[in-house]
């Protein structure tokens, strides 16, 4: 192979995987933000989602894409084990589909592909049209690369050295091994397996050895999702995990099936075209695992549990994000409903209270752990406020009095109050974060009276959240006693700020973050009294 011939296939490869990239992000801006929520929306019923997975796979063009979305929606709580393992199940279907649509020969039309697909997305106004050509000329990338590919890769046949190589492949184990590392490299398994099937078309590949190239192109292909797992939570990782017991089960399952059935004689006489064997033996495959595995899923869950076991606090955290007093709004008196989603907004309440009290321990005492823990009771917090007001909706298709929807709006709008505070409480750790970051800390000065604002504030929000849970409003002016102090403070801190800065006594940085920290403590204090005054009949 010549060093050109060498630069060409390298060449192709890349087309390949650049038109498989153009491809799929014209198919998700096509389809907007239905996609992940499909993908959100999959039901506990496992079956539907392995149909789910099947298609957003199958319109991305990617499992991996895919998997990582899922690795996303468990990291947020937003789906469960359960359901995640379902999409990915689907997600093995729907990969295969890469391999039996570039097992058609369609090299002519290429060409043509690429100039209608250019002329739409170069000069066409609508955005849809534009995203639907750049899907085509992502497909008619994806085919020129493999024209490319199989035109480099045909004189390979005659080196004695790349034959050699090869050679040592017909051991399953070293096959096995370089299908992993070869997907690995590529973080695409329908690459990897699409130059397989070319290497077969060539000639230059024995339809045996490829077969465990890509059992192998199914493990590498967890790469990308064990990456982006790195950052996540625990949930997060689990999910990554699942992915890589389910593709090595798979492999196991299929190793056992083709050494004591003659499933691979019977793949091969379903087509004299080597390239559409291997891409059926890649489907199918994937539907003999899946259909296989499918009634062991919970077991596969147990096992990522014992590699990864649940902690006490994440128990915690799933009971939280579960409503405890809305859980049956529909069935019972309106009055007593109402009730229930007051006491359901103030739990929710607790935990922002919480979150926001966590939050300024970490500025004034920064820990990556308790980073990790504001900004998991964050999550908890939004789910709740998803949930609570999904429930309220429902609440208000009730038979209800005036008195009964004027209390219902007022709880709406303080969960909005509630929720809030623990976005103050996100951006407080990412001031904390960003100090320790850039090496920067406050003058004792400054610290302390932040240390004196933020009590008050704290405060504030926990006397805001006792009055709206009893609905005892004696304590109204000594909320409304904090909250003039708060905003005396907050003009006494920016101006003794400014002083500091034009004295050189404050670090650019920290000065910036200080001016932050004080408008989030008075917003606080601010969604307090709101909250205080929420139920109040004016």
């Amino acid at each position: 192979m010549t060093i050109a011939q060498f630069l060409s296939l390298l060449g192709g490869v890349g087309l390949f995987l650049f038109g498989m990239s153009i491809m799929s992000t014209g198919l998700k801006n096509s389809c907007g933000d239905n996609l992940q929520i499909i993908l959100e929306k999959a039901t506990t019923n496992k079956l539907v989602a392995v149909l789910v997975g099947i298609a957003m796979t199958v319109l991305v063009q990617s499992s991996s894409a895919t998997d990582v979305m899922v690795i996303g929606f468990v990291n947020s709580g937003m789906m469960a084990l359960s359901q995640a393992i379902g999409v990915i199940l689907g997600a093995n279907i729907g990969t295969t589909i890469t391999a039996q649509i570039t097992a058609f020969n369609i090299a002519t039309f290429t060409p043509f592909l690429l100039f209608i697909g250019a002329v739409m997305y170069l000069f066409m106004k609508n955005n849809l049209t534009k995203h639907i050509g750049s899907v085509i000329m992502g497909f008619g990338m994806l085919f020129q690369g493999i024209t490319i590919m199989k035109a480099a890769i045909a004189p390979l046949s005659q080196s004695a050295l790349f034959v050699n190589f090869l050679s040592t492949l017909k051991n399953p184990f070293l096959a096995l091994l370089f299908g992993i590392a070869f997907t690995a490299l590529l973080q695409s398994s329908s690459s990897s397996t699409v130059i397989f099937q070319a290497f077969v078309v060539q000639g230059i590949l024995d339809y045996d050895v490829a077969v465990y190239l890509v059992i192998g192109a199914a493990i590498g292909s967890v790469t990308p999702n064990l990456l982006a797992s790195l950052t996540a939570n625990r949930n997060g990782k689990r999910s990554a995990i699942l992915n890589l017991l389910f593709n090595l089960i798979r492999a196991l399952v299929i190793i056992v099936v083709i050494n004591v059935t003659p499933l691979l004689s019977w793949i091969q006489s379903t087509s004299a075209d080597p390239g559409r064997q291997i891409a059926n033996t890649h489907t199918i495959f994937a539907l003999i695992a899946v259909c296989i595995i499918f009634p062991f899923t919970d077991y596969i869950i147990k096992l990522t549990y014992m590699f990864i076991p649940e902690l006490p606090e994440e128990t915690r955290a799933a009971e939280d994000r579960q409503l405890v007093f809305m859980s049956q709004v529909t069935n019972v008196p309106p009055h007593m409903a109402i009730h229930q989603a007051q006491l359901e907004a103030a739990r929710m309440g607790a935990i922002a209270a919480e979150n926001f009290e966590k939050a300024i321990d970490c500025f004034f005492d920064y820990s990556p752990e308790k980073v990790e823990d504001v900004e998991e009771r964050e999550e908890t917090v939004n789910i709740l406020n998803h949930a609570i007001q999904d429930a309220m909706v429902k609440l208000q298709a009730l038979n209800l009095t005036p008195e009964n929807l004027r209390k219902i709006s007022a709880i709406t709008i303080a969960v909005t109050d509630m929720e809030r505070i623990s976005d103050h409480a996100e951006n407080i750790i990412e001031y904390a974060t960003r100090m320790k970051n850039k090496k920067t800390k406050l003058s004792k000065k400054a610290a302390k009276e932040l240390k004196d604002m933020a009590e008050n504030s704290m405060e504030e929000v926990e006397l805001a959240l006792e009055i709206f849970t009893s609905e005892n409003y004696e304590n109204l002016p000594k909320i409304e006693k904090l909250e003039a102090k708060v905003d005396k403070q907050e003009k006494q801190l920016i101006n003794h700020h400014v002083e500091r800065l034009m004295d050189n006594k404050c670090e650019p940085i920290a000065g910036v973050i200080f001016s932050d920290m004080v408008t989030d403590l008075e917003r606080c204090a601010d969604h307090a009294i709101n909250i205080a005054y929420a139920l109040k009949d004016h």
